[in-house]
């Protein structure tokens, strides 16, 4: 079985170790690492080639434009981005053009995201 490999990055603190937790204890899931500092996540992403990247989303539903880069310079890249303060979790990936779907709000919508979306094509 090969492992999903994920990146937790940019997170606040809390939500970071309540994602790290909940990812860590997933048999099929491996966290390759976790980064706090925006500045840190290219290097990271580049050093760890995860398949999904976590992070958080601010007010908006936009991907800041470092993470659409990302998904243009690392195309096997998915992205799961997570905005607390609205209830929302996006996941973010490219295919001819970036794409978004919504995802479930909870426990289970984040890991049916990173293991169905490991198949997004």
């Amino acid at each position: 079985m090969k492992l999903i490999r994920v990146l937790v990055a940019n997170q606040p603190r809390l939500m970071r170790e309540l994602v790290l937790a909940t990812m860590s204890d997933q048999p099929d899931i491996e966290v390759v690492g976790q980064v706090d500092q925006d500045a840190a996540v290219l290097a990271a992403v580049e050093s760890t080639a995860p398949d999904f990247l976590i992070v958080a989303l601010d007010s908006s539903d936009q991907l800041p434009k470092p993470f659409v880069e990302m998904l243009v310079t690392h195309p096997r890249l998915k992205i799961l981005g997570i905005a607390p303060n609205r209830d929302a979790t996006i996941c973010y990936w490219l295919s001819m053009e970036i794409r978004s779907n919504r995802v479930e709000s909870s426990e289970e919508g984040m890991l049916g995201a990173v293991r169905g979306g490991a198949q997004l094509v």
